[in-house]
């Protein structure tokens, strides 16, 4: 998009970038040049926001490219539906769409029971969205079956994060505090590419004299500004974290006021770390015993420290138990619950937080409540005004839910809104293969992603820049978009399909089409809750630069730091996780020798279905790649660009080499933005973390081959 030109009749938007979970403020200028066809889009310009605390006015190329999907021409303007398997997909109106996918949405249920008819969500969705699509599930369709891809994300946080504290929150303090820390330990987790404007949070730390650690099994941009870099073998985060807690203790740098005062259950977490050894922890995580030393020195002796976690730990079968023996790491040594310590997770999806929080995962009601709590399901019941025994309980988690399409007992006609499962979940191949088996899929987005190829019916939908609408950043800071310019003609909010979707099935009321009214009713929702937003309102979001949650009530002043009086357990303590140490789901052997992880690049956005529209963004990051060590090359006879297959127990995947050093010798690595053959989850292990029921994204087994007959990506 062009900037306005000094004649044109401009106006200036204050709102937030699209994509990642900073919602980096930004400000958009629009108007109309003179001469400017009638119906044209005008022209829109994204502009600095300096007084956004969380970013200060700094964007990064995916923000500062984001008006370039508010073209016609990149995007949906208009319903499509197939009249019959295989038929290609054609234009329709929307009564005839929403006539087909109401009409296939309660015949399945008439003919199979409610749970065969199930939701699946996204992380990038509004709090509106995500709440009213929660309540459609429950309330319209009476389905168990609703998850979303946030799943994906930060769930195994998320649940280490209950464990310990009673309450999940992203960070439970702002990004503001991380500079003022003494030492931070950033694990699995590279924002110099994945949110380029938090690093200089990260570069004030250590010019204030504090020390970055940083746990990566590549030298990455992030990896590159540390103080030390711990290169640990992929699926090895839990006993490097045992291993420092063990050298925490034995050096006597365990704060035994705080331990004694305001935790329980260090005994056994204490039993568990001093089996994790520095020479066994060295064996099992290729890292050596004098790094760890340094590290465990670093963090104990420290004033003040904080651990943050991302997808590398988190995105194993085992994420839950690594996550809860960081936070282990964060209690031994007192860094929990008082001011700038403690630990956090960097969140990826732009909602991933308030997505969860307000019903569009399985087992959560509005508020971030238990679905099966007798008290949570009355005071939703009672907001929606339907019985509370009628609502459903907990469905399947994201995986299992897309792993059950189309079989007897699971899923057969699915609404879909901002996910593509088809590059984005694990066992990606497989996953297409089940969406086919539906009798009906309906999505609902944006662009037409490979997963709305799929579709029997596709329905446009607004995009951020044309409603709106809450998210939650990482901090729990809820922010408020606002609408600059109108969508194209074709195009409706989902608040507006799942209004008239409803309507369809026999539910006229209840489904607000103007955001403020559906945020007012959310806001009664989770009153009470511990993701209590009812204090928070349009005003006050607009009035504040976002409103911390918890707020109860519209006096109170939100809550930028939790935990700092009392963590949120019955008892008020925070609780030691008991855990050891054990393999991944899948580790090398003599047929698949090598470990793959996957992860994001700093031009591409997720599974890409929006970035890769973008001229810019796809010119800086063209296509899919693998990573492989010099050695490694060497020994498989590939060179520097040559294409190469990387083969698993579920699929093969093909792309360019890129040789670096950056990567350890028995590890590639591949960023999963891309479709086609270069699909990095045609690879990646579904085994599921027992608690969180996160799929192990970050590590599976691989063989590398070379394939120089073949087109990659």
């Amino acid at each position: 998009m062009t900037p306005t030109s000094p004649a044109a009749t401009t106006a200036a938007t204050d709102t937030h970038c699209p994509y990642c979970s900073l919602q980096c403020g930004m400000r958009l200028s629009t108007g109309a040049a003179p001469g400017t066809a009638p119906g044209a889009v005008p022209p829109v310009e994204v502009l600095e926001r300096p007084d956004f605390p969380v970013n200060r006015g700094a964007l990064c190329g995916k923000g500062r490219s984001a008006t370039a999907l508010l073209d016609r021409a990149a995007r949906l303007t208009g319903p499509l539906l197939r009249d019959r398997p295989g038929a290609p997909l054609r234009s329709a109106s929307w009564p005839e769409a929403l006539d087909r996918v109401a009409a296939g949405l309660a015949g399945t249920r008439a003919e199979h029971g409610p749970d065969a008819v199930g939701v699946f969500g996204g992380g990038g969705l509004t709090n509106e969205k995500a709440y009213l699509l929660g309540k459609f599930a429950r309330v319209v369709l009476g389905t168990a079956n609703i998850d979303y891809n946030g799943r994906f994300c930060m769930s195994s946080a998320a649940a280490a994060h209950r464990r310990a504290f009673g309450l999940d929150r992203g960070l439970p303090f702002p990004l503001e505090d991380i500079p003022r820390t003494g030492c931070l330990i950033l694990v699995g987790g590279n924002p110099a590419e994945t949110m380029p404007p938090a690093v200089r949070y990260l570069r004030e730390l250590r010019e204030n004299g504090g020390t970055l650690i940083v746990v990566d099994p590549r030298r990455t941009r992030t990896a590159e500004l540390a103080d030390l870099h711990l290169r640990v073998r992929p699926g090895g985060d839990l006993a490097l974290a045992l291993g420092l807690l063990h050298l925490v203790i034995a050096d006597g740098l365990v704060d035994r006021a705080f331990v004694d005062r305001r935790t329980t259950g260090f005994e056994r977490a204490r039993e568990s770390a001093m089996a994790h050894w520095p020479d066994r922890v060295e064996r099992i995580t290729g890292v050596p015993a004098h790094r760890l030393r340094e590290a465990a020195r670093l963090f104990g002796e420290a004033r003040t420290g904080m651990v943050l976690t991302a997808r590398g730990p988190e995105q194993q079968s085992k994420g839950t138990d690594t996550v809860g023996a960081w936070i282990n790491l964060c209690l031994a040594t007192g860094n929990a619950g008082r001011p700038y310590s403690g630990y956090g997770c960097l969140t990826g999806q732009g909602n991933g937080q308030g997505g969860r929080e307000h019903g569009q995962k399985a087992d959560q009601l509005p508020g971030y409540r238990s679905i099966e709590d007798p008290a949570a399901r009355a005071h939703v019941a009672a907001v929606w005004g339907v019985d509370p025994a009628g609502l459903p309980g907990p469905g399947r988690s994201a995986y299992e839910l897309l792993d059950g399409l189309g079989r007897p007992g699971g899923v057969r006609a699915l609404l879909l809104a901002g996910s593509n499962p088809a590059v984005s979940a694990p066992n990606a191949g497989h996953v297409t293969e089940r969406l086919r088996a539906l009798d009906l899929l309906v999505v609902a987005d944006v662009v037409l992603s490979e997963t709305a190829r799929l579709a029997d019916v596709v329905l446009p939908v607004t995009q951020w820049a044309e409603e709106d609408g809450t998210t939650t950043n990482l901090e729990g800071r809820v922010i408020l978009r606002r609408r600059a310019l109108d969508p194209p003609e074709g195009v409706r909010s989902e608040l507006w399909l799942l209004r008239e979707l409803a309507a369809r099935l026999g539910v006229p009321e209840g489904f607000p089409v103007e955001p403020e009214q559906a945020f007012d009713e959310l806001r009664r929702a989770s009153a009470g809750g511990d993701a209590d937003y009812a204090g928070i309102s349009y005003r006050r979001i607009a009035a504040e630069d976002g409103v911390f949650w918890p707020c109860p009530a519209p006096d109170h002043p939100g809550t930028p730091r939790l935990f700092l009086d009392r963590f949120a357990t019955p008892d008020g303590r925070a609780r030691f996780a008991d855990v050891t140490h054990r393999p991944a789901g899948e580790e090398p052997c003599a047929q698949y020798p090598l470990y793959l992880t996957t992860g994001r690049v700093l031009a591409q956005y997720q599974s890409g279905a929006q970035t890769r529209r973008v001229a810019e963004l796809n010119a800086a990051a063209p296509g899919p790649f693998v990573e492989l060590h010099p050695r490694l090359a060497e020994r498989l006879g590939i060179a520097d660009g040559e294409p190469v297959a990387v083969t698993s127990r579920r699929g093969r995947a093909v792309a360019p080499a890129r040789i670096t050093d950056a990567i350890r010798p028995d590890t590639v690595f591949m960023p999963f933005h891309w479709a086609g053959a270069g699909r990095a989850n045609s690879l990646t292990n579904p085994a599921l973390d027992p608690v969180s029921r996160m799929p192990e994204f970050k590590l599976c087994a691989v063989r590398v081959d070379r394939a120089t007959t073949e087109a990659a990506g």
